[in-house]
């Protein structure tokens, strides 16, 4: 005879076996119950089901609209190249100077207070009294395309390096 402290001990129990006659314990009904809907096989009802009333999810007033996914453009005002006197003006320079928080976004000068400085303005936007003040000021506007980030790929970089 086996003794207690000699039992072998599966941790590992398999499944119980259930429907499978009414001798081996859990035949017939399976242990679900007799008759209703948990008791039937097949898709069950989702989350939103709620016994056939008006679900929560139909209930509650919806957010219409949507979420727009452009990153707006970094503002400038005209009082502000003022102080580049002179000099070309672009994203970098603004970035610089601390009028904007990403070079690599799209900038547009707006017009508030005077531009009395020659400047060259190289940004990706303006409204057109700012551009007839840069010109009347002695200036020029040119408009350029959003710089992009400098590649921080290591096989482009790679790739640059033979190719010189």
């Amino acid at each position: 005879m086996t003794k207690y402290n000699e039992l072998k001990v599966n941790a590992n129990k398999g499944p119980k076996r259930v429907g499978r006659g009414i001798s081996a314990g859990q035949g017939m009904t399976a242990g679900r119950g007799t008759k209703g809907q948990n008791s039937r096989t097949g898709k069950k009802q989702g989350p939103n089901f709620a016994g056939g009333s008006r679900t929560l999810v139909t209930a509650i007033p919806k957010a219409r609209g949507f979420k727009s996914l452009r990153t707006p453009a970094q503002v400038v005002y005209l009082d502000h190249l003022n102080a580049f006197k002179g000099k070309v003006v672009n994203n970098k320079t603004l970035f610089d100077a601390g009028y904007i928080s990403s070079p690599h976004q799209a900038v547009k000068v707006i017009k508030r207070g005077e531009l009395t400085e020659k400047i060259t303005l190289e940004v990706s936007g303006a409204s057109k009294s700012v551009r007839d003040a840069v010109i009347s000021a002695g200036g020029s506007y040119i408009k350029t395309a959003v710089p992009l980030k400098e590649s921080t790929n290591s096989h482009s970089a790679k790739a640059e390096k033979s190719s010189k």
